[in-house]
């Protein structure tokens, strides 16, 4: 698949990941639709992005994934306004850090709802359109957590393995459609979900420096393997060394190291 000339939809378009595939893609899409809970900043960013790239058609809308009505509303905007969606990526994440049982619990219906079940409805809604197009992509933000449980992050990894499984069925199911799907799995990266996922008492958890992997490459890394039809990708030699690692371990040795980092929260 080509992005060029196309039309992308990006979910948590406000920061991070989202922002910079908006970036990105600026100079080489039609048009793109950026949604996200904070309309200032995709006001800001859709500003920023048109002084660039004058020729470049920009759709804000502000939507909370984890409201189900907003998302029953976006998608019947969506048709409305006959708006194409040639890429979508569902980028829109959120994470809770800390014991399970000590979640709160409406916390945990949020993450539940935006990593899943939105990221599912919206690939349902605008998958058939591709299809019958014979042209598109679906890019899946998973991340490599989803690759075994990991205590004190026990809703989001599981998610997140969701995401990724999801991913790597739909790849096999369009193959041969003009369509491709690929979950990006990336390892520590610096954007401000860290920030958003710790817990008022609890502290935010470092990455070492050698497993981030800035911004700019993970989103460089995605694009290219969407285009090139791989079903999943890790940014970063180290991240794909260690995960590739993780998922030749034994689930037994996997358990056991995992009492380590369940001591601590």
């Amino acid at each position: 698949m080509k992005l060029d000339g196309d039309s992308a939809l990006i979910t948590g378009a406000s920061a991070g990941l989202g922002c910079e595939f908006a970036r990105q893609l600026a100079g080489r899409m039609r048009s793109l639709i950026l949604l996200a809970r904070r309309e200032q900043q995709l006001n800001e960013l859709r500003d920023e992005l048109t002084q660039q790239h004058p020729n470049l058609v920009v759709h804000v809308r502000r939507t909370d994934l984890a409201e189900p009505r907003q998302l029953k509303d976006l998608m019947a905007w969506l048709d409305h306004e006959k708006i194409d969606v040639h890429l979508l990526i569902n980028n829109a994440g959120l994470g809770d850090i800390g014991s399970f049982a000590t979640s709160d619990s409406r916390r945990n219906e949020q993450i539940m709802l935006v990593n899943m079940v939105a990221l599912t409805s919206l690939t349902r809604h605008l998958l058939p359109q591709m299809i019958a197009r014979k042209r598109g992509g679906i890019l899946n933000v998973s991340s490599s957590a989803g690759f075994l449980p990991i205590p004190g992050f026990a809703v989001y990894a599981a998610s997140k393995a969701y995401v990724t499984s999801f991913s790597e069925a739909l790849h096999a199911e369009v193959r041969g459609t003009g369509v491709t799907v690929c979950a990006l799995c990336p390892g520590p990266v610096r954007t401000e979900f860290q920030e958003v996922a710790k817990r008022p008492e609890g502290p935010v958890e470092n990455a070492p420096e050698f497993a981030v992997v800035t911004v700019e490459q993970v989103v460089r890394d995605a694009l290219r393997a969407l285009e090139s039809n791989r079903p999943l990708i890790i940014p970063g030699l180290k991240m794909k060394l260690s995960m590739l690692l993780v998922r030749m371990t034994p689930m037994p040795i996997l358990r056991w190291a995992s009492r380590f980092s369940a001591k601590r929260t």
